[in-house]
């Protein structure tokens, strides 16, 4: 469809089909744009484009005048370098093969830290991925220097180290450790000198706490009397259950813990000190993650803010604070039902005011300094971005992008939208209908639509540009982007419509993503499809697999790094998820049968979609068993599918030639799939049943009709 304003469209028939342009000077006939099948809209927008556009930051640190940010670079393969801004000079601090980037639960999270010299300026810490040794940049162009032991003889990376913060002598960072050894992982919070003597000596770093299975925030009090940390222990995830519980320190040494809050059915997340008696946290007890403050001694806590909205995000990776202490005492917050904002919280007057920032999302994860406040924002039509911004709501944006955006017309407009799902629950979703300012699809023909699933489980998508999604609905695709029951942001009780249902609520909530789709944008019945990656891909094949029972609804899939066997995932996955199953389905043994029953594995049949299958070769969460096992099951069904694996590529894609691929690869797929040509594009390579190849694709027919009259 034309666009005539920003989110306004003109259009004959259903969302996308033939349109014309409106003159906003006013006066002028419409101008009748040229109808191009959906799926074939030319488009600038390329899959380099997109792989250029995935440099992202995260972990923002501020003080003084300095600013810090981690940031990914798939165009150097995908590592991870530390960035810092001070007086509009913008700098990278490590040079290649140095990459910030820790592999703690996997996830990893903050990977630096910069640690204040005696004399003016700063030096950073970093956890080096190769190794996973701790480093510090020396002065100048020197190398950086080794602060841990090489764990060579436990094995590559075998000791790891997360979640940084600088001891009250500032003479050691006090942290979380992370050991493999003898095919156990154990877990605690140790201290790291800062003048190089444990790299050499193991011996000198030394334990303050240990005795459970994960630690997360080890925070000192200002007097250094206290420690305080959060803790958990299988089979609980950090958003099931944790402890707040603080260590009494004399001259560097913890002694016994006692618990402040939490236990198995409350999330305790983020402490920080108020005083040297009291603290701030946040905890989801009454159903939202909600700061309070909390004492030493007996004092009930305090609800700062309370609110059905979210002062949190699931901890899946450590160091990230969802708020952070200004100068004169208040809060800087991230808070939001959904979509997160940035706000200042007084903790006196119980009072919370909103500051204008350039973007319409805030990451939950600030730091701030004074009046001083860095952040990442993102937006519909702006880059994510680390900014600063000050508590009268001055704001600059810090982070420079060498890509460039496209014209806003060829950006989909998210729209939020709820809609019912099964037994009358309501889902939350993001509707992306297809935009392209120079073509508009057929008057009274309907756009393939994808329903994308998210990762997690227990997480969320936002309503901010995903050049990805402008790739497929810039060519014609619709996308329903579905938080559904399970996702974060939206309070436990919404999250918690998952537990023991994995398989079930997130496959029936994107059905009824998909019939919604049709009901409402308008999307083509006949060329449905459904993509996700982690436990987006599980749910994205059991839709197609054991969620064919309510009737087949899918005519593709694309299923990237995704679970089709929970018995053997629970069984090699890593530890931090060894016992998410626990929760998500039940746990073993005792619950064989359902695991069973809810896998993809053993559940493909003659209805079965063709499947697109992506897997990185060295992914230590979904290992590239669990795609051939998938694949082999399709081919002993004759299904039409194709298998690509990528060398060199873990949980996620981080290179840009892999990025750049696989989009290519899905998006040829699809138009074999669905019935639309390609042009530009490698064509994707697909297993096909002998005697197969002149079976007619959803939308064929259609095709060649159009085709004819053109």
């Amino acid at each position: 469809m034309p666009m005539t304003e920003r989110g306004k469209q003109t259009a004959a028939g259903p969302a996308g089909s033939a349109g014309a342009a409106e003159d906003q000077s006013g006066g002028e006939a419409p101008v009748e744009l040229p109808a191009v099948p959906f799926g074939e809209w030319p488009s600038p927008i390329t899959a380099a484009n997109v792989a250029a556009g995935q440099v992202r930051a995260s972990c923002p640190t501020v003080l003084g005048t300095d600013t810090w940010w981690q940031e990914l670079l798939p165009g150097e393969g995908g590592r991870t370098t530390v960035m810092h801004s001070s007086g509009g000079q913008q700098t990278a601090l490590l040079a290649a093969p140095w990459n910030a980037r820790t592999r703690v639960h996997e996830y990893g999270g903050r990977s630096y830290l910069p640690i204040p010299e005696a004399a003016d300026g700063y030096r950073i810490l970093f956890a080096n991925h190769a190794d996973q040794r701790l480093y510090l940049t020396g002065r100048g162009k020197a190398e950086p220097v080794p602060l841990t032991p090489d764990p060579a003889e436990l094995g590559p990376a075998a000791l790891r180290y997360a979640d940084f913060g600088l001891s009250p002598d500032c003479s050691e960072v006090w942290c979380v450790q992370e050991r493999h050894e003898d095919g156990k992982v154990r877990r605690a919070i140790v201290a790291v000198p800062l003048d190089g003597s444990a790299a050499g000596k193991a011996e000198a770093v030394r334990t303050l706490i240990d005795g459970f299975d994960f630690f997360a925030y080890p925070t000192p009090s200002p007097d250094g009397r206290s420690l305080a940390f959060i803790c958990w222990n299988h089979p609980h995830m950090p958003w099931d259950g944790t402890e707040l519980r603080v260590a009494p320190m004399q001259d560097g040494v913890a002694g016994k813990s006692r618990p402040l809050m939490g236990g198995q059915r409350e999330s305790v997340l983020a402490p920080m000190w108020r005083s040297n008696s009291s603290l701030y946290v946040v905890t989801d007890w009454p159903g939202w993650w909600n700061i309070y403050q909390v004492g030493l001694v007996g004092e009930p806590p305090l609800a700062l803010y309370p609110a059905d909205e979210e002062f949190a995000a699931p901890l899946w990776q450590l160091g990230a604070r969802p708020f952070a202490l200004l100068g004169d005492g208040r809060l800087a917050v991230a808070h939001g039902a959904g979509p997160a904002r940035l706000g200042i919280l007084d903790p006196e007057s119980f009072e919370l005011t909103d500051l204008e920032t350039p973007f319409t999302e805030i990451a939950f994860d600030l730091s701030a300094d004074g009046d001083s406040i860095a952040a990442v924002g993102a937006g519909p039509t702006t880059w994510p971005a680390v900014i600063r911004i000050d508590v009268a709501g001055t704001s600059e944006v810090l982070q420079h992008h060498a890509a460039g955006l496209p014209d806003t017309a060829y950006l989909p407009v998210p729209e939020e939208v709820d809609f019912e799902g099964p037994y009358g629950q309501i889902v939350h979703a993001l509707l992306y209908r297809p935009a392209n300012p120079e073509v508009a699809g057929p008057a009274g023909d309907r756009p393939p639509y994808v329903v994308w699933v998210h990762g997690g489980p227990t997480g969320r998508v936002s309503p901010v540009l995903d050049l990805a999604k402008a790739f497929f609905t810039s060519r014609g695709i619709g996308i329903v982007d579905v938080n559904y029951g399970g996702s974060a942001g939206y309070g436990r009780r919404y999250r918690e419509r998952l537990r023991r249902e994995w398989g079930v609520v997130d496959v029936y909530d994107a059905i009824a993503a998909a019939r919604w789709a049709v009901e409402s944008p308008g999307a083509d019945p006949a060329r449905l499809a459904i993509r996700g990656g982690s436990a987006g891909g599980w749910t994205t094949l059991a839709a197609v697999t054991t969620g064919i029972r309510r009737g087949r609804v899918f005519s593709a899939a694309t299923s990237l790094y995704g679970v089709c066997d929970l018995r053997s995932f629970a069984a090699t996955t890593h530890d931090f998820e060894s016992r998410y199953l626990d929760s998500l389905v039940g746990p073993l043994p005792g619950f064989e049968t359902l695991y069973d029953e809810r896998s993809p594995m053993g559940h493909v049949t003659d209805a079965t979609c063709p499947i697109l299958l992506l897997q990185g070769l060295d992914d230590p969460v979904v290992p590239p068993a669990q795609s051939e096992i998938i694949a082999a099951d399709l081919a002993a069904h004759g299904i039409r599918y194709a298998y690509i694996t990528f060398p060199g590529e873990s949980h996620g894609f981080r290179k840009a030639e892999t990025i750049s691929a696989a989009l290519e690869a899905e998006l040829s797929f699809y138009g074999q799939i669905l019935g639309f040509s390609t042009p530009g594009i490698p064509e994707l390579k697909l297993t096909t049943p002998a005697g197969d190849e002149g079976a007619e694709k959803p939308g064929s027919s259609s095709r060649s009709a159009r085709r004819q009259g053109r």
